[in-house]
């Protein structure tokens, strides 16, 4: 009885090589699975490919929605930035179409599950932790890092086989969140990133001389408008993705830490997504105590760790993003951006929750009295004043004028 496997399939050279090797080296039947996230690819002609390669049969599944309200809305809540500046495009995505794989196994009764991550990097971590958080009866199997293949070897191996492959500079994931470009001429640190890696983003130089102010409303944490139109996730995120885009927002150039060790040169376009972030932490100052922004600065970032990480299904990312929920229930309101030749500002914030008053902190008017502060001064630094005046009673520290 030959073995079933559901191979997430993207199409591409490893995958598509994949597919046959499976076929080929274990005898198995190969169900294929592609999970629309945004990607801008020809559905019809990946399912073809599946098919001419053998594949017994494919889904095409469409995910956009539900990874735009459960994953990347959950990722704006928690102000999601991995080393301060990615925005978890792919990170975000792996769970969600490991979790479709593991679906389509399920229903097919289905063996094993196959991914086509290689063994130096993150997204092996998210294939394989899902597979065996949903379905652990299931064998994960990972040809590229079990077999040793190489990106050489494959391109041989298809040319043999007369599988069509696309000579590419470059290895690219994308998805509604973001593009993630890496290798070739990337692979130097000191290279510049040529203008031939950016496709969503327009050079900052040559973005339009004219600044695009929007206002984007937020409820309870979540996106749903600009200027003043109600809009769907996915076509609220498509939207901020060009508009940014065209002012050359969202380029992202950064020295990485990997899951496995290794630390790797990566660029980024994520326009709408360094929008929605800027907007919606901004938001947040207005509204949420000092007490809680600093707590939910810890929060945020660890919750962008673990998912970097490959841990969605962590009790600890599920309690922070409970936690980050409870705050999100305050951050009602409208910020507006000003996105200018690369540059993101935010001009303005408005929240019937704001915290700010103007009564108060108004240097022309206050309701505020001021001879409290003298009090509160005294009390707020009484414990380092006197340590320090002890310390320069016994002549241990030198005063320095």
């Amino acid at each position: 009885m030959s073995m079933k496997a559901v191979l997430a399939y993207s199409g591409g050279l490893d995958t598509s090589v994949i597919l046959k090797l499976l076929q080929e080296r274990v005898g198995a039947e190969v169900i294929t699975v592609t999970v629309d996230v945004g990607q801008q690819d020809d559905f019809t002609e990946i399912e073809g490919k599946a098919y001419r390669l053998g594949a017994v049969k494919h889904y095409t599944i469409d995910a956009k929605m539900e990874f735009t309200e459960n994953y990347i809305y959950e990722a704006v809540k928690a102000n999601a930035l991995y080393n301060g500046l990615y925005p978890l495009s792919s990170a975000l995505a792996r769970p969600l179409i490991a979790s479709k794989v593991v679906d389509v196994a399920l229903k097919e009764g289905a063996d094993a599950v196959v991914h086509g991550c290689t063994g130096k990097g993150n997204d092996q971590v998210r294939f394989d932790l899902t597979f065996k958080t949903l379905a652990p009866q299931l064998k994960v199997i990972a040809p590229v890092r079990e077999w040793g293949l190489t990106r050489d070897w494959e391109m041989e191996y298809a040319v043999k086989h007369g599988i069509p492959v696309k000579t590419k500079a470059y290895s690219i994931d994308e998805n509604l969140w973001g593009r993630s470009i890496e290798g070739g001429v990337l692979e130097d640190p000191l290279t510049e990133p040529p203008e031939d890696v950016f496709t969503w983003t327009s050079p900052p130089g040559k973005a339009p001389d004219t600044p695009t102010y929007l206002t984007i409303e937020f409820r309870e944490g979540v996106p749903i408008g600009v200027d003043g139109d109600s809009m769907d996730p996915v076509s609220l995120v498509k939207y901020l993705n060009h508009v940014a885009g065209t002012h050359g927002v969202g380029r992202i150039d950064l020295i990485e830490d990997r899951v496995v060790g290794l630390k790797s040169r990566e660029v980024y376009e994520a326009p709408g997504a360094v929008t929605l972030i800027t907007a919606h932490k901004d938001l947040e100052r207005a509204i949420l105590t000092k007490r809680s922004l600093d707590f939910k600065e810890i929060a945020d970032s660890e919750w962008a760790r673990l998912v970097y990480q490959g841990l969605w299904f962590e009790p600890l990312r599920e309690a922070l993003s409970t936690f980050i929920g409870s705050l999100e229930s305050a951050v009602t309101g409208d910020v507006r951006v000003k996105l200018y030749k690369g540059a993101l500002s935010v001009v303005g914030r408005d929240s019937p929750n704001s915290l700010y008053d103007f009564e108060s902190i108004s240097y022309f008017r206050s309701v505020f009295d001021q001879k409290l502060s003298t009090g509160f001064i005294e009390l707020f630094g009484l414990q380092a004043v006197r340590a320090n005046r002890k310390r320069l009673k016994g002549g241990r520290v030198q005063q320095v004028v």
